[in-house]
């Protein structure tokens, strides 16, 4: 388990078929193009409100070599440290292996499978903006997060988020 206010991303499907049981938690992918703010962000709310409840991934069409340092700070100010993570280039793996898709951005340089559904989350991209800026996009992120967990029939956690020090 990762330390309270990290974030812990990442999935693999298990058995050669690519199916998962019913009664498994839904598999959720966030694809941005640098896999550095927007994706990154929604993995992490992901993962704080969904309470293990959802597996959650990010990648990046192409990804960057670290998370946005702004998009990291915004995320501090509500309780979650996603620094350390590590952008990642997204493959058919990743799809194959995902029940919703969600898109932030990266266009049609997503794989589309059959099988597996596509949301496309159109958040303008954090890179290079100031701080007064992300928080806009991080809070509507957080929103849509919430009502995805929604209709999954996942309650999001109940625990604010909280600045971290």
């Amino acid at each position: 388990m990762a330390p309270a206010g990290e974030a812990k991303t990442g999935f693999r499907r298990s058995g050669s078929s690519g199916r998962r049981d019913a009664m498994a938690a839904p598999r959720v992918l966030f694809v941005c193009r640098r896999n550095a703010g927007r994706s990154q962000m929604a993995a992490a709310f992901t993962a704080h409100h969904g309470q293990g409840r959802v597996i959650v991934a990010s990648a990046g069409t192409e990804p960057a070599d670290s998370v946005d340092p702004t998009v990291a700070a915004s995320m501090r100010e509500v309780g979650i440290d996603i620094r350390r993570n590590l952008p990642r280039r997204i493959s058919e793996s990743d799809v194959r292996a995902t029940d919703i898709c969600i898109t932030m951005g990266c266009g049609d340089q997503c794989p589309v499978l059959p099988n597996v559904r596509y949301l496309d989350w159109p958040f303008d991209d954090p890179h290079g903006r100031h701080l007064a800026d992300v928080r806009p996009i991080r809070d509507g992120i957080e929103r849509n997060v919430q009502t995805l967990l929604a209709e999954l029939g996942i309650q999001p956690n109940p625990t604010p988020t909280k600045p971290l020090s």
